[in-house]
Order: structure tokens, then C-alpha cells, then sequence
């Protein structure tokens, strides 16, 4: 028997009753603390999924050439940049097939492109010609022309591409001409074709 009158046993019956509480309090609490880290947690981990808009902006894009005369291009945006189609007529064609001393990367080795259009067109279609309408350089956006006689006479073709900012140009397959700041070809984005008119990018 202790001092007070109480009993050694009766004594480790309330250290055990206060251990449990503890332990059960401890318990409590990190089962609220773990919570509240998943709470506040929350919206940092959503803020990291890409948004509905930005997924939209990531898939693909299909264009309708039907109306898409030889000899002119329209520009959709795929992935925030713009694509171009082009509608090549024959001349356009057969100026693609003949070698052309001019450019820096006629079979294009170096450059971006699906597999498929691996080729002296880089298409699928010799006359549907798509890209990204972005200068290898700097990311300005080359202009199509037709009527450029220094062009023509360099490319030995009807027809290139003239990037504005720092004078780099392209055939009409998107190849880069030697000595100019344009490193590479143009990118050919994966694209097919859904339907004779149809093309799907990306």
C-alpha cells in the first residue's frame, strides 16, 4: 500500500487509463492533421492537370481542303501555332523532284518530320503540303511567294518561302536554303488524311 492509502495496483490501472487516452488523443489528432494536409494539398495537385482549354489546344485539328485552289494555302492553329496546307500544282511538284544544290538539307536528314514524309515533297500526298509556319531561326512566319523572281531564279522553282525578320528562305517543301540564318527545315507536323478533303493534324 502507497503513502495515500491507494494500492500500487490501483495506481497502474490510471497510469494505463492515461496512456490510452493519450494515445487515442495522439491518434485524433494526426488523423485531422493528415486530413488537412490532403485538404490543403488539394488544390496545388489539380493546379498541375493541364486545363480543358489547354487540353483542346494539345489535340488534334482537322481541316477541310476542299476548297483549296492549286497554287494557294490556308493556316489553322494546332497547338498554338499555325499550320499551313498548301494546294501544289504539277510545276510545284516536279520542281521538288529534280536536285537542288541550293538547299542545306535536300533529303532531309536533320529535320523534323513523320517518317512517311521522309521524301523529296515532305507529304503524304505530293500535291497537300503541311507544316508548322514557323522559321526554324526564330519562330517568325515565313510568307509564300510565288512572284519573288530572285526566289524563283535561286530555288530554280514557281515559288518559296521568305521568312520577314531575317531573310531565311524555303522551297515549297519546306526545305532551308544555304547561308541563310535558318538552321533546319521546316517541322512537318504527323498529320493524315481522313478523307481525299480532310486533313487531320497532330
Amino acid at each position: 500500500m502507497s503513502a495515500d492509502g491507494r494500492t500500487e495496483g490501483a495506481i497502474d490501472d490510471v497510469s494505463s487509463a492515461v496512456a490510452a487516452r493519450r494515445r487515442h488523443w495522439v491518434q485524433a489528432v494526426g488523423t485531422m492533421g493528415g486530413v488537412g494536409v490532403l485538404v490543403a494539398a488539394y488544390p496545388f495537385v489539380t493546379s498541375l492537370s493541364p486545363s480543358e482549354k489547354a487540353k483542346a489546344q494539345g489535340g488534334p485539328v482537322i481541316a477541310d481542303i476542299a476548297t483549296l485552289l492549286p497554287g494557294t494555302l490556308m493556316t489553322v492553329a494546332w497547338r498554338g501555332k499555325p499550320v499551313w496546307l498548301m494546294r501544289r500544282t504539277p510545276g510545284m511538284v516536279s520542281a521538288l523532284l529534280k536536285p537542288d544544290a541550293a538547299l542545306v538539307d535536300p533529303m532531309s536528314k536533320r529535320s523534323e518530320q513523320p517518317a512517311a514524309c521522309s521524301n523529296a515533297t515532305r507529304s503524304l500526298r505530293a500535291d497537300v503540303f503541311v507544316a508548322v509556319a514557323v522559321c526554324t531561326h526564330l519562330g517568325c512566319t515565313p510568307i509564300l511567294q510565288l512572284n519573288n523572281a530572285t526566289l524563283n531564279a535561286e530555288l530554280d522553282a514557281p515559288g518559296g518561302f521568305l521568312c520577314p525578320c531575317h531573310g531565311s528562305r524555303f522551297d515549297l517543301a519546306g526545305r532551308v536554303v544555304k547561308n541563310v540564318p535558318a538552321p533546319i527545315n521546316l517541322e512537318i507536323p504527323v498529320h493524315g488524311f481522313l478523307s481525299p478533303t480532310s486533313v487531320q493534324i497532330g
